[in-house]
């Protein structure tokens, strides 16, 4: 099976046609290519761009949030820390019930 070799002048073009169409499936199926094929050009190009990217591009500044989130954020944190423990003491004075209602009771 012989493996064909496509000119780079045509998968830009093709690739611009899906882009611009939205179905990269059509646009292989009316040239007579695999739309995988279309697919990995696709994939390939965009991930192209990227490397070609300036560095200063790449990078992701970090979130910082304002004060007042921030401060909403700290209350919220201490409201799940206490909602957390009220949790934890009704498991174990409800895992104390069982033991003492049941002394064969074995916690797994």
């Amino acid at each position: 099976m012989r493996r064909n070799r496509y000119p780079k002048e045509l998968k830009e073009q093709l690739i611009q046609e899906a882009m611009e169409v939205g179905n990269a499936t059509q646009v292989a199926r009316r040239h007579g290519i695999d739309p995988k094929r279309l697919y990995y050009w696709i994939r390939e190009s965009q991930h192209k761009g990227f490397q070609e990217a300036p560095a200063d591009a790449k990078q992701i500044a970090p979130y910082v949030p304002s004060a007042q989130e921030f401060k909403r954020l700290e209350s919220e944190n201490i409201a799940l820390k206490k909602l957390l423990g009220e949790k934890t003491l009704e498991i174990q004075i409800l895992q104390d019930l069982i033991k003492k209602k049941n002394p064969s009771y074995r916690k797994n």
